[in-house]
């Protein structure tokens, strides 16, 4: 995530706000030119905006119909894609959302839209396609739903395109009572976000593709059954040696799950070294002890991250291990659990890896149709 500044009065504004706290302009991000930037009425103009400051250069837009409706988004639409678009390139993606005159789930709803507005974010970033079902019959779509008392209970998932959410799940003693009976070491509304759209890119980019038997390869085969497997991860668990090859016990299931878990991972990697990167972060460990053998233990958790190469799988993973050992540490001091719970082996990296190649593979595909 970048670190972005309001034109106005360029104090630090961050992904999530509206307006800023300084000088009090709206703020809008626009997913056309990647910017988080102040915006000001058009003269004359009612619902029309005008962006400010460098990168902005006064480009016209229109609030988000979810912003204009609910305040629920930041996001803003191109004037000349509003004609046809009323909703952001995130909020055009739900086909089904809970019902808002309900105040608990609306207060579950806008936390559900931030987590899926970072993730939107990213996979623009990384210029991966982000369409609807409306746009593309290709495209991705979510459902983001409540239970209902007498029926069934709305189950997280990915089915051809659309991705349900639960928003049960924006509840944090919920959510910390299902990670605790699922001896889960992770459960986040942006992990279930990255987790589930992974599902969506292995049907998008390695399906019916060259990617595909190199997939197997590496996932292994991904045509055993998916409920044999399922079935027997939830009456026997993982296997006891998971962590030698693969990110989490989950991702031991099946291919599938092993393949979403690692894009999710990839994704926490590149969301969490750009922000350090924003900051100009680097890690120069200084230990306690003298001893020469603790002395170069912590010279290989030196990072800068500041000039990273994000095409480079090598120097992700390089920066990524010192990194997340700090951060974890930084927790710990505030009495919190782990930020990064995992400990990566080198199988478990090589299908980070795949992920990473597989991306870049698209990067090159549409510069050439380009």
């Amino acid at each position: 995530m970048k670190l972005f500044s309001c034109a106005a009065c360029h104090q630090i504004v961050h992904f999530e706000n509206s307006q800023c706290t300084n000088c009090g302009h709206a703020l809008a991000y626009l997913p056309d030119r990647r910017l988080l930037t102040s915006i000001e009425p058009a003269p004359s103009e009612p619902g029309v905006f005008v962006a400010l400051g460098p990168g902005g250069e006064r480009a016209r837009y229109k609030l988000c119909g979810n912003q204009t409706d609910h305040a629920a988004c930041n996001w803003a639409v191109p004037e000349r894609e509003s004609q046809t678009q009323r909703f952001c390139r995130a909020c055009r993606l739900n086909e089904i959302i809970p019902d808002l005159s309900d105040p608990r789930a609306k207060e579950a709803w806008l936390k559900i839209e931030q987590a899926k507005r970072r993730t939107v974010y990213t996979l623009l970033e990384l210029r991966l396609p982000v369409q609807s079902r409306t746009e593309s019959p290709r495209g991705v779509a979510f459902a983001i739903k409540k239970d209902q008392p007498g029926g069934e209970k709305v189950m997280i998932g990915h089915d051809a395109g659309l991705i349900t959410m639960n928003i049960a799940e924006a509840d944090s003693p919920f959510r910390e009572k299902i990670r605790l009976e699922l001896g889960e070491t992770y459960r986040t509304l942006l992990g279930h976000f990255r987790h589930e759209i992974g599902h969506y890119y292995w049907d998008r980019l390695i399906a019916d593709s060259p990617f595909l038997e190199p997939f197997r390869a590496l996932f292994g085969d991904e045509r055993r059954s998916y409920d044999d497997a399922l079935k027997a991860h939830y009456q026997d668990g993982a296997p006891r040696e998971w962590a030698t090859g693969f990110v989490s016990s989950y991702a031991s299931m099946h291919p599938w799950e092993d393949w979403a878990e690692s894009w999710a991972h990839y994704l926490h990697m590149v969301d969490t070294l750009e922000t350090a990167r924003t900051f100009g972060l680097a890690l120069d460990p200084k230990v306690a002890s003298g001893a020469a053998k603790a002395n170069k233990a912590a010279a290989k958790l030196e990072v800068g991250t500041r000039h990273l190469a994000f095409d480079d799988f090598d120097d992700l993973a390089r920066a990524w291990v010192p990194l997340t050992v700090a951060l974890n540490a930084l927790n710990r001091a505030m009495g919190l659990q782990d930020l990064y719970p995992f400990v990566l082996s080198e199988p478990a990296l090589k299908k980070i890896r795949f992920v990473h190649d597989t991306v870049e593979q698209v990067h090159l595909r549409a510069s050439k149709a380009a």
